[in-house]
């Protein structure tokens, strides 16, 4: 028996392998989830231009409820990032996988059918746990299962369906806003986000426990040999096992990442859930003037559109560029635009009355700013927790690092009604700049680079092997 935290890798062979249609398969399973993810959580933004448009007694249009609304599904995503992060630590990945999914739909299905603004309420803060969920286990799932050199790519791409869920909210919000009565349209568009996680379901619960968790914390021989034969061939299943921890010494292990990890996210999220779910209130300062609640709704999406391609560069760069430098430039180009466009907007009091630079060049740059954000931040804050920290809290440091995200979305998301009709927009961007300065900072700080590196190399496991490893069986 002895110790190792590098060499006879018992799971040499997950590392080396190439990726191929069982990655595949985990990709999807979890991707399909972000999808939605994505979709609910910034529907909500085009449903809030309907429902004010709509001027419906039971769905009272004040500062206090558009706030509510759009921030509820991040106030308990929180706590399900919280929650079915350390349970998957616990209990397993596979044992709550597919619980989330269950939970996302029900609260989808139930927003569809809400009859005025407090069951809305509700449905969305049921929604937003599971959602949450969702983080920490999809996370930990495709990167215990990548091989090392496209354990970024994987990763990233999971995280990119959020891409097309963005996609699928814009499009959807233009083709019911044209095709449906208002008072329906926003119901189609809330119930539509309940079909991806309930077709996915069953999927999830087929998946193994990875080879990781099984072997290493469960000692399941057995579960660990169908993981292995998911992404590849049977293989002899190393007797090995990691060194317990308790969790207050993990985090005085780890708590220089857990800084950076949850930090980063949580400055990320900041700027990427108030510019993405209120990108019509700023699309509306920069353009000026309403043109229409169809027109809207099309000037708000195109911005977070220009943002999709930023997902695939991402993933296509990340294993080369390494997550470090992505992230850094990332955040210094969002402070850059969201300065040059603050420093452009000419204002009386909190209002936009004009702009040094051309409207047009100043709402493409607005759409950039998204780009940036998905090829930087918004993808790597997502991937780095998932590789850093040792396989029994893996899931647990992503849920933390995630959780400060949404809690940095939720204050976002909560305060910008407020402060767009205090400081206005201008000053606003102008904050968003300093908050992506500090993220850049906090990144050069406190992370250190994970690419092309075994997740045991990475976090440091202290691994007991106690058999040789494994072979492949001819």
């Amino acid at each position: 028996m002895k110790e190792d935290t590098k060499n006879d890798n018992p799971f040499k062979y997950i590392d080396d392998t190439r990726t191929n249609k069982g990655h595949i398969k985990v990709w999807f399973t979890a991707g399909m989830g972000f999808f939605t993810d994505a979709y609910d959580l910034f529907v909500i933004g085009i449903i809030l231009v309907i429902l004010s448009d709509l001027n419906s007694p039971s769905f009272p249009q004040t500062i206090f409820y558009k706030s509510i609304l759009a921030s509820s599904a991040v106030f308990t995503a929180i706590l399900g990032q919280l929650i079915f992060g350390r349970i998957a630590d616990i209990l397993g990945r596979k044992k709550v996988y597919g619980v989330e999914a269950s939970i996302l739909a029900a609260g989808a299905l139930l927003s569809a059918f809400s009859p005025n603004i407090y069951w809305l309420i509700f449905s969305r803060f049921l929604l937003g746990f599971g959602i949450g969920g969702d983080y920490p286990i999809s996370a930990t799932i495709m990167s215990e299962y990548s091989p090392r050199k496209d354990r970024g790519k994987l990763v990233s791409l999971v995280f990119a369906n959020q891409g097309i869920g963005i996609i699928l909210a814009v499009i959807v919000g233009i083709l019911s806003a044209t095709f449906l009565p208002i008072s329906i349209a926003w119901r189609v568009m809330a119930g539509i986000g309940a079909i991806p996680p309930a077709l996915v379901i069953y999927y999830r619960r087929k998946v193994p426990e990875t080879p990781r968790f099984s072997l290493l914390v469960k000692n399941d021989m057995l579960e660990a040999s169908k993981a292995f034969k998911t992404v590849g061939k049977d293989v002899k299943i190393t007797k090995v096992k990691s060194r317990a921890d308790s969790f207050m010494g993990f985090v005085k292990s780890y708590y220089p990442l857990l800084i950076g990890t949850s930090l980063t996210w949580l400055l990320m999220d900041i700027a990427f859930y108030g510019t993405g779910v209120f990108s019509g209130p700023i699309t509306l300062a920069i353009l000026g003037g309403s043109a229409g609640i169809k027109a809207d709704v099309i000037r708000a999406g195109i911005p977070l559109l220009i943002g999709v391609p930023g997902y695939f560069i991402a993933a296509y760069t990340i294993d080369k560029l390494g997550r470090k430098l992505i992230q850094s430039m990332g955040f210094v180009v969002m402070a850059i635009i969201y300065g040059v466009i603050s420093f452009s907007m000419i204002t009386v009091g909190s209002k936009v009355i004009g702009f040094s630079l051309p409207t047009t060049l100043a709402y493409i740059m607005f759409g950039i700013a998204f780009m940036f954000i998905n090829f930087g931040p918004n993808t790597t804050t997502f991937v780095i927790p998932s590789e850093v920290y040792p396989v029994r809290f893996r899931s647990t440091g992503h849920g933390i690092s995630a959780a400060s995200g949404k809690l940095g979305a939720a204050i976002s998301l909560f305060l910008f009604p407020y402060l767009s009709t205090t400081i206005g927009i201008k000053d606003i961007l102008l904050m968003l700049s300093i908050v992506s300065v500090i993220g850049a900072l906090v990144t050069i700080a406190f992370i250190y680079e994970p690419k092309t590196k075994s997740l045991e190399e990475i976090s440091k496991e202290k691994i007991i092997i106690e058999e040789p490893t494994p072979e492949v069986v001819q």
